[in-house]
């Protein structure tokens, strides 16, 4: 079944969310921080991975980099593009109307922990590449490890910023889905330098969600105005850069 991918996908966030809800009630302030910042290193740590294996390349016994100028060319044009949109501000106003609807307007911290929890499990090569896979080819193995590896992740975010980061289910099944949907029509622009840089750029900003939840407000690094620059580092694989 074409689409069950998603479905799953949606439902262990849905499901890792009220867990991580009920979990949440029984943990001390000093332990949702502690928490907070191991998520934070956690994403950190699986972002500079994702971006070492697209960067450095073996070649006659060494290692060389390659993709500076994709993710230069990406962030700065794509990052224009989302500002002059302004994303993040769009984002955070669903939110907020998600907060009004679910009656959580005491929650002080929904819309930070819809904003992050969305961001965190909707950028990456996996949704992508998982989303075609299951859309040409009905096979959803690769969103059957994502939405394991979400399931964990959501618990832990819902139970250090509450229930706001259940609602990342909602851009989860809208991205993946649209996707899925159409998989045969994307399939010929997403060639492997395409996807190669599409995993590099995602890694960067998925980074940058890592440096956020560390970072715990002290400053923000606006991503969703940084979104356009996956759009742009497919562009990169067809003009040669890097």
């Amino acid at each position: 079944m074409i689409g069950l991918g998603t479905i799953i996908n949606g439902a262990a966030i849905l499901g890792g969310g009220l867990i991580g809800l009920l979990a949440g009630h029984f943990l001390k302030e000093s332990i949702q921080k502690i928490i907070s910042v191991a998520i934070g290193l956690s994403v950190v740590a699986m972002s500079l991975s994702g971006i070492v294996s697209k960067m450095l390349v073996p070649v006659n016994g060494e290692f060389k980099t390659q993709g500076t100028y994709v993710i230069i060319f990406a962030l700065v044009i794509g990052g224009i593009l989302g500002e002059l949109i302004d994303i993040d501000a769009k984002l955070e106003t669903f939110g907020e109307w998600l907060k009004r609807k679910s009656g959580s307007e005491k929650d002080a911290s929904f819309v930070n922990g819809f904003v992050t929890a969305s961001l965190t499990v909707c950028i990456g090569a996996m949704a992508v590449v998982g989303s075609i896979m299951d859309g040409t080819k009905g096979d959803y193995s690769i969103l059957l490890t994502k939405s394991i590896m979400d399931f964990v992740i959501i618990i832990a975010m819902t139970a250090t910023n509450g229930k706001g980061a259940i609602f990342s289910a909602i851009p989860v099944v809208i991205f993946q889905g649209s996707i899925t949907l159409l998989a045969r029509l994307l399939l010929p622009i997403l060639t492997d330098a395409a996807m190669n840089n599409l995993s590099l750029v995602g890694s960067v900003l998925i980074l940058c969600v890592g440096v956020n939840i560390i970072a715990d407000g002290k400053f923000k690094i606006k991503v969703a105005n940084l979104l356009p620059a996956l759009i742009f580092a497919v562009v990169a694989a067809f003009i040669r850069l890097g």
